[in-house]
């Protein structure tokens, strides 16, 4: 959940300027969190087939979220909507329990299991990653419910972006809630739409024919979208994203070489020739505000709605993405083995997927501004389209259309090939003659 944070922490920065991971977060003092003392102390039977019998079991019931609380805009945002929507539509009382890191809920999830305690304080957990493999590897977690959830069906199960969680398989024991994808940003009054690259050979060819006015942040710390960018390059150039969803030596071994070719037949086209490189997103963002190279990148949601909004970008900047290989990550909830409110848990994760919900989280005006975890094409009410396209709307012209974002995303690289790319980069590219 460190890698959720730091996403959060810089997104909370820069939604009160303009009015609230792989990088190590900067984490909020650490608090004594509170927990819960009026839930149940037995969760109830039900048949989690049949929504009825959930939706009455969870009646009453008091739902504790152990959530990373370092955001207020985003803690104002779980209580207003998820909160309010629980107790009125359902009956169910929302207990958000504020922590420092994830990794706190998880140890008293463990602590709770060597002290022999069937019941625990833990109803839901916000997830992902080796949290996620952690109490998954301990047999800890809620089985097979996910794809139970009535909102499930908006979720695309069968990409790996979603089904695998940093390598690690979900088996329907986490159930995503918001997500962020790479994305390129151009300036709309001095590129066509019409003339955009579609893919990583064709950004090849557009920067050797305007040679000097592309570049990228270089892979390493702080280049966390350097480092997305330098991978999305490898699924292209060898033909697909899921054989590097599981480390193998042997593949990396036959393809980072052709890699290396790639970045290297582009390097004399790029700002300066290739001989320096942006080191983070913000020097890029000022390298394209000054009009020195004609694309940036980001993985916010608003595409370039946040960098405009702030002052950063010019009004006319604008989000795209290629037809393929544009990776992204998804953050998810999860239910303890012990909760003591499952029912509880389970209405409250299918909220987190109604799509009128999913619309509103990506507004920055609402806190939260991280992206969809549901495939918007897969929506087809007309009251939930209506709110995406309001959302949609409200995003304007900057943002990257919801449907191209769906049909461009795959999941991240395992996490072994982290370091590879970055050193090896290093070594092959940025070091060579």
């Amino acid at each position: 959940m460190k890698r959720i944070a730091f996403l959060l922490v810089v997104l909370t920065m820069l939604l009160s300027a303009c009015a609230p991971s792989v990088a190590t977060p900067a984490q909020p003092a650490a608090t004594n969190p509170p927990v819960a003392t009026d839930a149940p102390l037995v969760a109830g039977e039900f048949d989690i087939n049949n929504w009825d019998i959930v939706l009455a079991a969870a009646k009453g019931q008091t739902v504790n979220w152990y959530i990373w609380g370092g955001s207020d805009s985003i803690n104002a945002f779980v209580d207003n909507f998820y909160g309010k929507a629980l107790k009125e539509r359902y009956g169910i009382t929302l207990n958000r329990v504020p922590i420092a890191d994830t990794a706190d809920a998880v140890n008293q999830v463990l602590s709770e299991k060597q002290a022999g305690k069937e019941i625990g304080a833990v109803d839901m957990i916000w997830i992902n990653g080796e949290n996620f493999f952690t109490l998954k590897q301990a047999s800890l977690l809620y089985p097979d419910w996910a794809q139970k959830l009535p909102n499930s069906k908006y979720v695309n199960w069968g990409n790996p972006a979603i089904n695998l969680d940093f390598g690690h398989p979900v088996d329907s024991m986490e159930s995503p809630w918001s997500s962020a994808q790479f994305q390129f940003v151009y300036d709309s009054a001095r590129i066509k739409a019409d003339e955009l690259p579609h893919s990583y050979a064709d950004l090849k060819t557009w920067a050797c024919a305007h040679p000097g006015r592309f570049t990228y942040i270089a892979p390493g710390p702080g280049g966390f979208l350097g480092t997305r960018f330098v991978k999305g390059a490898l699924y292209e150039i060898s033909g697909g994203a899921e054989q590097w969803q599981k480390f193998d030596q042997a593949a990396w071994d036959k393809w980072s070489p052709e890699l290396w070719k790639y970045l290297n037949e582009l390097k004399p086209c790029l700002w300066r020739n290739g001989e320096t490189y942006a080191k983070d997103e913000a020097e890029l963002k000022n390298l394209f505000a000054n009009n020195e190279v004609d694309f940036s990148m980001t993985n916010d949601i608003t595409g370039a709605g946040t960098g405009i909004a702030a002052g950063l970008l010019p009004a006319t900047s604008r989000a795209f993405v290629f037809d393929k290989y544009m990776i992204g990550d998804f953050n998810y909830v999860a239910i303890p083995l012990n909760a003591p409110n499952k029912a509880a848990a389970l209405v409250l994760a299918n909220l987190l997927l109604e799509p009128e919900f999913q619309a509103a989280q990506i507004l920055p005006e609402n806190g939260f501004g991280l992206g969809y975890a549901i495939d918007v094409t897969l929506v087809t009410d007309s009251a939930a389209l209506s709110a995406l396209q309001s959302a949609s709307t409200k995003l304007g012209d900057s943002a990257t259309p919801a449907s191209d974002l769906a049909k461009s995303l795959v999941g991240d690289t395992a996490a072994e090939y982290q370091n590879l790319v970055e050193q090896d980069w290093v070594t092959n590219v940025l070091q060579a003659k």
